[in-house]
């Protein structure tokens, strides 16, 4: 085969494997809930517009509430509040946001917390790090300090704010939404609709896909988001980030560094308005999900369960679906491939999932009040 020949012959192998990978997306969209679920639910306390929940090493949960306050939460439901927060900008999809211990903790007591800050030219999404302080029933946070601010300022919602930190404990993933201003996903220069890769002080690795450049560009781990709410590292060390699609195309995808991942080029999702927008299929350069939903659940809150009490979900990711008022769960072929394989009415707005160290599965409600609530092994 002469140079043009085999030239031509990978192309078409490239081509056939990128379709193959198209064809490969899944529409969960249409699954109905599950049958009676294999777990009961206990509410342990109440809390106005919750937002995340993080576990201490002991146990003890942080969950923080939009309008901004964070309480240490024990088992039982006893709250003690936390004081000197920041301040914070809450007003629709904007507040107090995420909040993730260091992994560092056991030496540092350090904790992160995502928020959109005041400002004068409009709210921005900012990284905090903090000392936590637990001594004699009360706990403040000291010396807090931002250690990254997003660029440029200003927009409506859709401020993303998850955290994640790498399997190694050394670097720092944050999820940054387009603040409805969708064009600026694309847009190298601004931090909206990306993930970005820190180091644990906020600033930038050497190893990052442009870490050549600066500013935005050498933070970016991938681009092309639309509102992440999930993200989360699987037991193999792959990282996953789900996001919400305009009217459809809810998304589950697998980041990888320096990749695109289409938004708002491409959906499986139209614009509210009713106008189209291209399927993923129409830009096979641009990475499409493997899993998404149309109709949407509209995913919020991400984890991936190695616990003791449902060894049958070993593995598997759990989301929680405000739109579908639900608690999703993604199992993982033998090839990788994410699907869902069951979803239980919890009959609210779910907006986080977390895993307690026993094993228990704990989420937190939409709502004002939100439950805080305990999910066992049904008897």
């Amino acid at each position: 085969m002469n140079r043009r020949n085999t030239l031509m012959a990978l192309v078409a192998a490239g081509l056939v494997a990128i379709s193959q990978a198209h064809a490969d997306s899944i529409n969960a969209g249409s699954r109905r809930p599950s049958g009676t679920p294999p777990f009961a639910t206990q509410t342990v306390a109440e809390f106005d517009t919750p937002w995340a929940i993080a576990f201490l090493p002991d146990g003890r949960m942080l969950v923080t509430e939009k309008p901004g306050r964070i309480f240490v939460v024990t088992q039982s439901g006893q709250k003690t509040e936390i004081g000197n927060v920041p301040a914070v900008a809450a007003r629709g999809q904007n507040g107090l946001l995420d909040i993730a211990v260091s992994p560092s903790f056991a030496t540092t007591s350090q904790v992160y917390i995502t928020s959109t800050e005041p400002s004068p030219e409009g709210s921005r999404l900012v990284l905090t790090r903090a000392v936590l302080s637990l001594a004699n029933d009360r706990a403040a946070l000291t010396d807090p300090t931002v250690i990254w601010r997003q660029t440029p300022s200003g927009g409506g919602g859709q401020p993303g704010g998850i955290i994640a930190f790498d399997p190694q404990g050394t670097h720092l993933f944050l999820t940054v939404g387009d603040r409805m201003q969708p064009n600026s996903a694309q847009d190298p220069r601004q931090a909206r609709g990306k993930v970005l890769r820190l180091n644990l002080d906020g600033s930038t690795p050497s190893d990052n896909p442009m870490a050549g450049d600066e500013g935005v560009p050498a933070q970016t781990w991938t681009t092309g988001h639309r509102n992440p709410y999930g993200l989360a590292f699987a037991a193999d060390g792959r990282l996953w980030l789900h996001e919400m699609g305009p009217r459809g195309g809810d998304e589950f995808n697998l980041i990888e560094p320096g990749k695109n991942y289409g938004w708002p080029l491409v959906s499986n999702g139209d614009n509210y308005d009713g106008t189209p927008i291209p399927r993923h299929a129409t830009r096979p350069d641009l990475t499409a999900p493997p899993l998404y939903w149309d109709p949407v659940i509209a995913p919020a809150g991400l984890a991936f369960y190695d616990g003791a009490m449902f060894p049958q979900w070993k593995g598997s990711a759990l989301i929680g679906g405000l739109r579908a008022q639900a608690l999703v769960r993604v199992a993982f072929r033998a090839d990788g491939q994410p699907d869902e394989v069951e979803r239980w009415d919890m009959g609210a707005r779910i907006r986080d999932v977390a895993v307690a160290p026993d094993g228990a599965v704990w989420i937190i409600e939409d709502d004002s009040p939100g439950r805080l609530r305990r999910l066992t092994p049904a008897k």
